[in-house]
């Protein structure tokens, strides 16, 4: 329910997209929002306000001159009692409209009535990529966003016309994370965050290797909410399956070398380093060159020798100019303690315990934050709810002198 107590002004343009609207409404009302529809009159021919007012379960708006409303004044009625508007699909003549003021239809006149500074405009475009990459319409977009509006990215792939390329709405899913993220607190605006997810990976021979069971999730969750927060977010991510956080850049990797490779060059530059990944401490001293395979007769399993791996966490916290420094500690037993030992012996600033196997996997989690003045447990929430919570708490803690 992360829109609880939300109201959104939902506006459909003219656009095959507006297939997609109907999952929109169902996905916001499923996460505590109420909407309400208004639908320009080329909307309606690509779908009936009918199924949009089952859907919202209010009267669909289409006419400003629509006597029901008890002042015929629909465009500042519904602006004043939504906490935002989001116009999706908008299309290229409705973002032409917004860019040069142009009231002609209910949609229009409710975006040019809204109070810019209660009610804040979210655009999420969808058009033929032929007409997405016009100069007029790049134009009109840096316009609206110049005006204030906020200008959801497109997606790319194939197109009801037959072609393919950028211009698609984004998927329902994607508009509503949109929608949660532009609510949430901008905590860390101007800030660079690196974090590190999920296991490694060290190969004992070309198809075998030493892992973990860590999933990534709560490190993946982490770097959502700091791009919700405004950071600017560097993911390096070990082998899991799991889709990159919009606005987020993503460095694949797979061994604790080439994590540390891709760490250490890039730390000083950053304001904060998160180590949520499962790093292995050893791996393999040789690669074998074939798979191991076993023979007959064999005494034993085979035997090979271990190296220790790079301390991606100690490196950073190494640096001369180093980041604010938050490591994680999955134990299995004497959490405090453990996660204690880390700090003190890593000289880093915040460690975020938990036990591994209570949470590996795991969509929800439990966290005991500790650092050098004491302990402080985030009770068990689902890992983004928790992420927001850690992101909050670092934020509090840059902004302390």
């Amino acid at each position: 329910m992360q829109l609880q107590g939300k109201h959104i002004l939902l506006g459909l343009s003219g656009g095959i997209a507006c297939y997609k609207a109907a999952e929109l409404v169902r996905l916001l009302i499923k996460d505590g929002a109420t909407v309400q529809v208004v639908m320009s009159e080329a909307a309606t021919q690509f779908i009936t306000p009918v199924t949009m007012q089952a859907l919202s379960n209010r009267p669909v708006r289409t006419s400003q001159w629509d006597a029901a409303e008890f002042n015929n004044m629909a465009h500042i009625n519904m602006s004043r009692e939504a906490d935002a508007m989001l116009i999706a699909p908008a299309s290229a003549d409705l973002i032409a409209k917004l860019a040069q003021g142009r009231t002609d239809d209910l949609l229009s006149l409710t975006a040019l009535a809204r109070p810019m500074e209660r009610c804040p405009l979210l655009v999420a475009p969808a058009m033929n990529r032929e007409m997405w990459a016009h100069p007029a319409t790049q134009r009109n977009l840096r316009q609206i966003a110049a005006d204030g509006a906020h200008v959801l990215a497109v997606g790319n792939g194939d197109q009801a016309c037959g072609e393919t390329g950028d211009g698609r709405m984004l998927e329902a899913a994607e508009i509503r994370d949109e929608l949660i993220a532009f609510f949430q607190p901008k905590r860390l605006a101007g800030k660079k965050l690196l974090i590190t997810a999920g296991p490694t990976f060290e190969p004992i021979d070309p198809v075998r290797g030493l892992t973990n069971l860590s999933s990534g999730k709560m490190g993946f969750a982490l770097a959502r909410a700091a791009a919700e927060a405004g950071a600017e977010v560097t993911l390096v991510a070990g082998p899991v399956h799991l889709p990159t956080p919009r606005g987020v850049r993503r460095i694949d990797v797979q061994t604790a070398q080439q994590m540390f490779d891709a760490v250490l060059p890039r730390a000083a530059q950053q304001d904060v380093f998160v180590a949520t990944a499962a790093v292995a401490d050893w791996r393999p001293a040789t690669l074998a060159e074939h798979k191991i395979k076993k023979q007959p007769g064999d005494a034993g399993p085979p035997s090979f020798a271990l190296t220790e791996n790079p301390d991606i966490l100690a490196g950073v916290a190494k640096l001369g100019s180093r980041p604010f420094c938050v490591g994680f500690a999955a134990e299995s037993q004497d959490l405090a303690r453990h996660a204690r030992q880390k700090l003190e012996r890593k000289k880093v600033d915040l460690i975020v315990g938990n036990i591994g196997a209570a949470t590996f996997g795991r969509d929800d989690n439990a966290l005991l934050l500790v650092d050098a003045a004491g302990e402080r447990e985030l009770p068990r929430n689902d890992k983004l709810t928790l992420a927001r919570e850690l992101i909050a708490e670092i934020a509090t803690r840059l902004a302390t002198p």
